[in-house]
């Protein structure tokens, strides 16, 4: 019995408890259970009665005797205890707590899977870096985080469409065409221009794809140093990524904005709403009607549109293909940029919260021996998404990228992170998994394979898991979906790592007290069975939750 299916069973008892007229009152929705510190006080406690005593007009006592009678007569249920003001001590029957065992192995790769967001249609962007360089280590982190929030959207049921908006017109992509233009003439950096290894391996990729592009008068030069050298690093952006284990399924040009009169459809459409007007030779939004600190301009004194207008226009562009809410993550360098996009969604018409989230990213400070880590072999001045993979590897970037909350500054040291010890949490997590594999391994060669695969699940006696351990571990796998469900509500990816950790913290102090295979010429008996599935269950929620990270969960270390 998970959490979950405890929760409206209370439902049910208190229901029950108004029909019989020993309550007057409405059936909570939102009941909160606890697992108590102490194993002798149950399962799990509930403080509904308590909630409940007011709108009762009852003592807290009387209203848990209430719901505590009724609970009683419920299966599953073993024993209900009113203590200290009225809160209710649950003991789940032995059967029901052990079939959870069952219940994850059974479903495989959908246990933790909920409907909770089901309904929702959700465009999340994430990542977006600008195709002028490699993925910095900060683009690195919302790769991380993304792809996992993303999955882990999915996985509690609603619509997730990702999506990557990389900026290919402007002035920074004018900069960057001519930082490959002076690479190849042999030419100094041009002033704002970018610098780094990668520069002249693109400009030289460029000349040797563009032949006589050289010989071209340098405004056609610049253009094909422009149009070929952004193909060239976004291609470059899209294989790191994929090395990373992420991929999106939109990657959406700025160009395009300009070129098929979406900007001009956005300011039209906000002109319209009488957001819009003209001053000192600009067109403006009046976002301050929206609580931003001040007006934006839309399109400057020159003709030229602002990038602000392209965010109208995008934003535009993701409501009319049918997104109920846009999810974007940004760099804390954005900070300041959440005012304004709200206001733009309010001056669209919709509602900024319900419509709109921006989630803001902290910083990644690299360390190894103790001193900071800065400069990249191949970049020049930033740390690369492909700098971090060579040195800790890609499960620990991605599990260290995403074990932390993204409001929080990360302090990333790379000598732990490689290290094969428990205190490398992402080893600690995936060595629980490879040891639950090795057992069940050595469970096939004393040919135990088949108390894997009965006739039927419900043969195997999971009453038999009545030691303290066995339930600790029980209660823990029964978390399993509410914390998948909480954040993914909560987009807290961080939330399942440090799930993870105790829950291998918890199967390391189950397998060292409970004894699974049959020793010498022992025989295996139903207990053998039912902590072999109790395994097997453990290894079955590690690797859902790694997956949720895109971690691998490895069968050998």
């Amino acid at each position: 019995m998970t959490p979950e299916q405890l929760r409206d069973l209370v439902r049910t008892a208190v229901g029950a408890a108004v029909e019989r007229g020993t309550l007057a009152v409405a059936v909570p929705d939102d009941l909160v259970l606890e697992r108590p510190k102490n194993p002798e006080h149950g399962d799990y406690a509930t403080n509904v009665a308590m909630r409940l005593a007011k709108p009762a007009g009852r003592p807290p006592r009387e209203v848990a005797e209430a719901v505590a009678a009724e609970l009683r007569a419920l299966e599953g249920v073993d024993r209900v205890d009113v203590a200290g003001p009225g809160f209710l001590n649950i003991t789940l029957a032995k059967d029901a707590l052990g079939r959870l065992a069952v219940r994850a192995v059974t479903e495989g790769e959908a246990y933790g899977r909920t409907e909770t967001l089901a309904g929702q249609r959700l465009n999340l962007e994430f990542v977006s870096a600008n195709p002028t360089g490699p993925v910095h280590i900060g683009g690195t982190r919302w790769a991380a985080v993304g792809d996992a929030l993303g999955r882990l959207l999915t996985a509690s049921g609603a619509e997730v469409s990702r999506e990557y908006y990389f900026n290919d017109a402007g002035a920074q992509i004018d900069r960057f065409a001519r930082s490959l233009q002076a690479a190849a003439l042999g030419r100094p950096v041009p002033e704002e221009g970018y610098a780094g290894d990668y520069i002249g391996e693109i400009a030289a990729q460029v000349v040797a794809l563009e032949p006589g592009v050289l010989e071209l008068p340098a405004d056609e030069q610049q253009e094909r140093f422009r149009v070929r050298g952004v193909e060239l690093m976004f291609a470059e952006i899209k294989r790191s990524l994929a090395g990373f284990g992420v991929a999106f399924d939109t990657y959406f040009s700025e160009k395009t904005l300009h070129d098929s009169g979406a900007l001009e459809k956005a300011i039209a459409r906000l002109r319209a709403q009488g957001h819009v007007y003209d001053a000192d030779g600009a067109v403006w939004l009046r976002t301050t009607d929206f609580a931003d600190d001040k007006d934006r301009v839309l399109v400057k004194g020159d003709g030229e549109p602002t990038y602000f207008a392209a965010d109208c226009a995008y934003y535009l562009d993701k409501r009319e293909r049918g997104f109920d809410k846009v999810v974007i993550m940004l760099g804390a360098d954005h900070t300041g940029y959440v005012g304004r996009y709200k206001a733009l969604v309010a001056a669209m018409g919709d509602d900024p919260q319900a419509n709109l989230e921006i989630l803001i990213g902290q910083l990644v400070n690299l360390v190894r021996n103790g001193e900071p880590v800065r400069m990249s072999k191949r970049a020049g001045t930033v740390v690369t998404l492909e700098d971090l993979v060579e040195a800790i590897g890609a499960d620990a970037a991605r599990y260290a990228l995403a074990r932390a909350s993204v409001d929080q500054q990360i302090d990333l040291d790379l000598d732990a992170w490689t290290r094969q010890t428990n205190d490398n949490p992402v080893f600690y997590v995936q060595y629980a998994h490879a040891r639950i594999a090795s057992l069940l391994r050595n469970a096939a060669d004393l040919g135990l394979a088949a108390t894997l695969d009965p006739p039927s699940p419900a043969d195997v006696d999971t009453a038999a898991l009545a030691h303290q351990r066995e339930g600790d571990l029980l209660r823990a796998i029964g978390e399993f979906p509410r914390v998948v469900a909480s954040a993914a509500e909560l987009r807290a990816p961080h939330r399942v790592a440090r799930y993870l950790e105790e829950l291998a913290g918890t199967y390391h102090r189950f397998y060292d007290v409970c004894r699974v295979l049959p020793r010498g010429d022992e025989e295996a008996t139903p207990l053998t069975t039912a902590r072999l599935w109790l395994c097997a269950a453990t290894a079955v929620v590690l690797r859902n939750g790694l997956g949720l990270l895109g971690v691998t969960a490895p069968e050998r270390m």
